[in-house]
């Protein structure tokens, strides 16, 4: 970005984060991405050449910083943006957060944020499998979780402990902290279906976005 010319920290400020995707790649940092794939995963549209150009700006900015094995990680200076991250969600969550709109409902990219999300401490193992199908999109999931969640685009062919049938609309709302999920199944918008366990199980370890709670607390 092209310098303002303004001697203001404001100006200062917007020249380093002011960019097209900065923003969401220090968000994806400060929730817990650390590998460039994963950060071109969480941001579709974003292209491989202009993530890497904008990881050298915020390394040149001293906002991120590149470990030995290739992880990126967030400096002092990069934690200190939580607050004005989270900000702005909060602003956004009271004033622009209406229902969503068809081009930003990707279920692909919901199931990437949502996945990552899933507390796995205490789901049955050696495997847990949940099935997403959607009812409004073709497209299937399988979320499976042995050390850690995965996502799968085939059927991995392990048995389904969980089936959780929803549309893309109802799905982000509820992860997104609009809804919560206990109320998103008593109201039909989200279908568990599995044993009493299963599901038991999988409602525990369901973890809503990093912003659920702030828009759940605009939504109220």
């Amino acid at each position: 970005m092209r310098s303002y010319g303004q001697y203001c920290p404001i100006s200062r400020t917007a020249e380093i984060l002011g960019d097209r995707w900065t923003i969401h790649i220090v968000r994806d940092l400060l929730t817990g991405a650390t590998r460039f794939n994963e950060l071109i995963r969480g941001n579709p549209g974003l292209s491989r050449a202009l993530l890497t150009r904008r990881l050298h700006q915020l390394t040149a900015a001293a906002v991120i910083e590149q470990h030995d094995d290739g992880s990126y990680h967030l400096t002092e200076s990069g934690r200190d943006l939580e607050p004005v991250v989270f900000g702005l969600a909060a602003w956004g969550a009271r004033w622009t957060f209406g229902e969503p709109m068809a081009d930003e409902l990707d279920p692909d990219l919901l199931l990437w944020w949502l996945h990552r999300q899933i507390d796995t401490t205490d789901l049955p193992r050696p495997r847990f499998t949940v099935y997403v199908p959607f009812t409004d999109h073709p497209s299937r999931y399988w979320i499976v979780v042995e050390d850690e969640a995965s996502i799968c685009l085939a059927d991995p062919g392990f048995d389904v402990d969980v089936t959780l049938r929803t549309d893309r609309a109802a799905l982000y709302r509820t992860y997104l902290g609009r809804i919560s999920l206990i109320d998103a199944q008593r109201c039909g918008d989200v279908e568990m279906t599995g044993s009493q366990k299963s599901v038991r199980a999988f409602f525990n370890a369901f973890r809503q976005s990093p912003v659920g709670e702030i828009v759940a607390a605009q939504s109220r």
